[in-house]
């Protein structure tokens, strides 16, 4: 369980630092449709990136060959979605179902 949980976070920090530096700068490169916001849908394609570029026979499975440190259970591409969107709604703190750029800028809620 610690193993998925960091290569979790490694998956987050690797979409998330692609080469943005400012928290506007995320809400701008998420938000595909333009209203000011992120939704749920917009985060998971956003922070897929990490995923799609680790699975490297397109798969949508990470097997633990592709997985950091090559160790871990199997992780298929529903399943990181599944995570994808309970850390959304944990991030989501006034449940409006949408990320504003202060939610997109608050430390990571547990």
């Amino acid at each position: 369980r610690a193993v998925v949980g960091a290569w979790c976070a490694a998956l987050l920090l690797a979409s998330a630092s692609a080469q943005v530096t400012q928290t506007s700068e995320y809400l701008q490169r998420m938000d595909t449709d333009g209203d000011g916001r992120v939704s749920l849908a917009e985060y998971q394609a956003w922070m897929s990136y990490a995923f799609d570029r680790m699975d490297r026979n397109g798969d949508g499975v990470l097997t633990p060959d592709e997985l950091p440190g090559g160790k871990g259970r199997a992780i298929t591409r529903a399943e990181h979605m599944v995570k994808l969107a309970a850390t959304f709604n944990r991030q989501d703190t006034n449940r409006d179902g949408y990320l504003d750029a202060r939610e997109l800028a608050a430390p990571p809620q547990k």
